[in-house]
């Protein structure tokens, strides 16, 4: 029917437009996937990395098509992930630091039928404002105990439909909607990205920030303790090898009975303390 078309609608011309200008103009680009994304996240994002990140939505086929005309490497690899409804990120950052930025930013979102609640469900005590009538069935099926005052349901206690982990019914996710109550965070991770030729997959992609604070925090703690056992000095070990040093001379001093001001304490005690041993076997010594 379209194999003769000559003529696109103006939206996917320029999508198409778009799609070839852009891999060139950032070293990186990015691939979302919106099966477990909702649009309405999409616009504090696009406000936020405006400048640092260009966000596009994308028709799988005007995408496919554009790119397969680009002779940029690992491009036909990102060909292959573009299926179904997608989004596109650009950028010179790095696709990990972007993929990091991106789970930062997480936001509450209302329940739909079948999430899973990221937070205990708490229905609070409280006029609903919402009046009389097939509501109070759906209150109570969800466990929620209610009462009509003055033409408005009323929530009688605090009560907790679904705990964190729980999957959130369908009747439920709408009752907690029409309440303004959010028990859903959502975020979005980078299914793909292509970063001057190497692309990398979703799992790749996922940075343990603690993980790593951890690690490093450890190989610096090793290191400074490697440094100061081999008197390699430097501006930050210099006050633990003098200590150490210094240490380690006190005791040489001591050990050896070297009286100087900061030792002779020492030293007399330790020999005051050599001869009251030698006199109490001294007292019990009887001659052959």
């Amino acid at each position: 029917m379209h194999e003769n078309r000559t003529t696109y609608p103006q939206k996917k011309t320029r999508m198409y437009q778009q799609l070839q200008e852009l891999p060139k103009k950032y070293r990186v680009t990015a691939l979302v996937r919106m099966e477990k994304v909702r649009s309405s996240q999409l616009l504090p994002l696009r406000k936020k990395f405006l400048g640092e990140v260009e966000v596009v939505s994308i028709k799988d086929q005007v995408a496919k098509k554009a790119f397969s005309t680009l002779n940029i490497p690992g491009i036909s690899n990102l060909i292959e992930s573009v299926t179904g409804q997608c989004v596109l990120m650009f950028t010179n950052m790095s696709p990990f630091k972007l993929n990091v930025l991106l789970g930062k930013n997480k936001v509450m979102m209302y329940a739909r039928g079948g999430d899973v609640a990221s937070v205990d469900v708490v229905v609070p005590a409280k006029n609903t404002g919402i009046a009389p009538g097939p509501m109070l069935t759906e209150f109570k099926e969800a466990g929620i105990a209610t009462k009509i005052d003055q033409g408005t349901i009323w929530i009688q206690k605090d009560s907790t439909p679904v705990k964190k982990g729980g999957v959130v019914p369908a009747k439920l996710a709408t009752l907690l909607q029409k309440l303004d109550i959010k028990t859903v965070e959502a975020g979005i991770a980078l299914e793909t990205a292509l970063e001057e030729g190497k692309q990398f997959k979703r799992e790749e992609l996922v940075i343990d920030l603690d993980k790593y604070r951890e690690m490093f925090a450890r190989a610096h703690q090793e290191a400074v303790s490697l440094s100061i056992e081999a008197a390699y000095i430097t501006e930050d070990n210099i006050k633990l090898i003098l200590s150490k040093v210094a240490q380690g001379a006190r005791s040489v001093a001591v050990e050896s009975g070297y009286l100087t001001d900061d030792t002779k304490e020492q030293v007399l005690q330790k020999a005051a303390a050599s001869a009251k041993s030698v006199a109490s076997k001294a007292k019990g010594y009887t001659p052959a």
